[in-house]
């Protein structure tokens, strides 16, 4: 039987076009960036009144209400007013899993990038670098609102995954743990918090960290925390336990990888341990979220989604032996996330 990497059935492509067009995502991105979710309840509220709170065009916040309503995001009632549905709550700022901010941080800087998308297919270089003028954390540093969007954004929206797999894992034997390019430190604490009598780095550029304390003192970790500001590319914080890269590789390309790599190889024990949790783009067919946030990934920063294949060459290239793949699991609609434990060939 020829392999094959299509659906089963013919998918109609003109509806998948029109219904996933980018006008979905930058309907979501209205919502998102006035905060209409905080404003509304239960109760019915006019669009007159959202006009005034948001700073908006009535007719034309109604004219979007109406597509959200129809999304399921909010409901319609008479006389234009509209209140919030239980799937819409996801959209409020207080929302578990920070949805809002990382619609924010996807519509924002990163959509318009994508009008310059063919400059990526043909150059291979992110469309990003060209519409803005600055690689992606460039961008960042120089744009302090866009940065702090930033940080809100990957604090929550990429780590329950990353969580999810770390429970998994046996800390067994690992006093010291280093969180490379580990953010404010939202991972490090919920690890910490598992493991009582463990200590823990977290290292990250000085734009990151700045607010790496306060949140760490929030967590009730700051005592069992040395926060390090510094570039993964100029070195790592020697001599711990064990060293974790969670949703940090897919960012960068094969090459920026095994320069990351290679400086946590040279801080490493050799009784230490690399752990690795990305998401895994899956064998077989059929269209997969890991396949999409692959070419968000490539366009914005040059980076990819990595097939377990690519993770053990790449590691292997680096310098590393992969020693086991602690959780690895494809639920089909959401990214796949492995954690995959490596040492020092």
């Amino acid at each position: 039987m020829p392999a094959t990497s299509a659906p089963s059935r013919n998918p109609d492509l003109m509806q998948l076009y029109h219904m996933g067009g980018p006008w979905i995502g930058q309907t979501m991105y209205v919502a998102a960036e006035l905060g209409l979710a905080d404003h509304l309840g239960p109760e019915p509220r006019s669009v007159a009144e959202l006009a005034a709170l948001t700073g908006a065009d009535e007719d034309v916040l109604y004219r979007f209400c109406r597509v959200l309503a129809a999304m399921g995001a909010l409901h319609a009632h008479p006389g234009r007013r509209f209140s919030l549905t239980e799937a819409g709550g996801i959209l409020r700022s207080d929302a578990p899993g920070g949805f809002r901010y990382g619609v924010m941080l996807q519509s924002g800087a990163c959509f318009r990038a994508w009008t310059e998308v063919m400059h990526t297919v043909r150059t291979g270089r992110p469309a990003f670098d060209k519409v803005h003028g600055a690689a992606y954390y460039d961008y960042l540093e120089a744009n302090p609102a866009e940065n702090e969007l930033f940080n809100r954004a990957m604090g929550v929206t990429s780590l329950a995954p990353a969580v999810a797999a770390l429970e998994r894992y046996d800390f067994s034997g690992i006093g010291r743990l280093v969180d490379v390019g580990g953010g404010v430190g939202t991972l490090l604490a919920a690890v910490l918090r598992m493991n009582p009598g463990m200590t823990g780095v977290v290292q990250d550029l000085a734009t990151v960290t700045a607010e790496a304390p306060d949140h760490l003192a929030e967590q009730g970790v700051e005592g069992r925390v040395e926060v390090v500001s510094a570039s993964f590319f100029d070195s790592v914080v020697p001599g711990a336990d064990a060293y974790v890269l969670s949703r940090v590789l897919h960012n960068w390309s094969d090459e920026d990888c095994l320069r990351i790599l290679g400086r946590v190889h040279e801080a490493m024990p050799p009784h230490a341990r690399l752990i690795v949790v990305d998401s895994v783009v899956p064998d077989g067919g059929g269209l997969h979220p890991s396949m999409l946030a692959d070419l968000f990934m490539m366009v914005i920063l040059g980076g990819k989604e990595r097939t377990e294949q690519d993770w053990r060459e790449l590691l292997d290239a680096a310098g590393f032996r992969m020693t086991r793949a602690v959780q690895a699991e494809n639920t089909g609609d959401t990214l796949v996330h492995a954690l995959v434990e490596a040492v020092r060939r």
